[in-house]
């Protein structure tokens, strides 16, 4: 399943989030009320965990208040954005964000990265990528962006090669060569970590793998380079909320000297402040 047809899954969902929330959703375009609880949905770990801190920590003293909204797919955070239901959300990449908004026709606007998570490789069944076996089923995500990502990172690794230029958009049809003759298994993000009862590895992002109790720094076979990465993890909100005040004292938070601290001490490495 294709992102443009999670993201149509979603919708009834979504519809349901707003009618539940306690505020009610306000309508997109509508001018915002400066003293409004900030609306932003997050994914649990580490983005929930990074963002309460703000929220207890930092907020009270910008007279900002923060609700969190905790979503558990990559797919109803943004959808719950354009709908109005959300101010603001953080979970996603640029490349996940250009491939929902090309796909979806919304417009989001991205504000301030805020930290890498490292994608990574897992097993339970080998030590090393040296020893996936021929034939090896790899587990890898369904969303186009996460996919080229995690396809990127096996190429990185020597398992596989790329026809030249498919890097950016790469699926299991634009791999040049594949030795080991891997065979993959398209899974939902959120699904990966429990795949690795079932695969001879996975490909899994980092937030999903600390909310499994994976440690990316010890557990995975290789993981993703922070250098020169493009995959930092933002906020993002509506075209109409990017100058709103409580946005930017957001950004402003999110990317503070005490949140890369608080990431650094928190996460140990697992992931990393930009």
């Amino acid at each position: 399943m294709r992102l443009r047809s999670l993201a149509v899954a979603a919708a009834a969902a979504v519809v349901a989030l707003a009618g539940c929330s306690s505020g009610g959703a306000a309508e997109p375009g509508a001018a915002a009320d400066p003293a409004a609880p900030l609306r932003v949905g997050v994914s649990p770990t580490p983005h929930g965990q990074i963002l309460q801190y703000v929220a207890d920590e930092l907020a009270p003293a910008r007279d900002l208040q923060i609700e969190v909204v905790e979503f558990t797919d990559y797919v109803q955070p943004n959808t719950a954005l354009v709908d109005g239901s959300l101010d603001a959300n953080y979970f996603q990449t640029v490349p996940f964000l250009d491939e929902f908004t090309a796909s979806s026709g919304a417009e989001l606007t991205w504000v301030a990265p805020v930290h890498l998570e490292p994608l990574g490789v897992y097993s339970e069944s080998v030590t090393a990528l040296a020893d996936l076996p021929d034939g090896a089923t790899i587990g890898i995500a369904n969303d186009p962006a996460n996919e080229a990502r995690g396809l990127r990172l096996l190429a990185a690794n020597g398992l596989i090669t790329l026809n030249p230029g498919s890097e950016a958009t790469a699926t299991p049809r634009d791999i040049a060569s594949n030795p080991k003759n891997l065979q993959f298994t398209e899974l939902e993000a959120a699904q990966l970590p429990r795949s690795l009862a079932d695969t001879d590895a996975s490909v899994v992002n980092g937030n999903y793998a600390i909310d499994a109790g994976l440690d990316p720094a010890q557990d995975a076979l290789v993981l993703e380079s922070a250098e020169n990465n493009p995959n930092a993890n933002g906020l993002v909100t509506r075209p109409e909320l990017q100058s709103d005040p409580r946005i930017q004292a957001l950004a402003e938070l999110l990317t503070s000297p005490e949140v890369e601290s608080y990431i650094q001490q928190t996460f140990q490495g697992a992931v990393i402040p930009v």
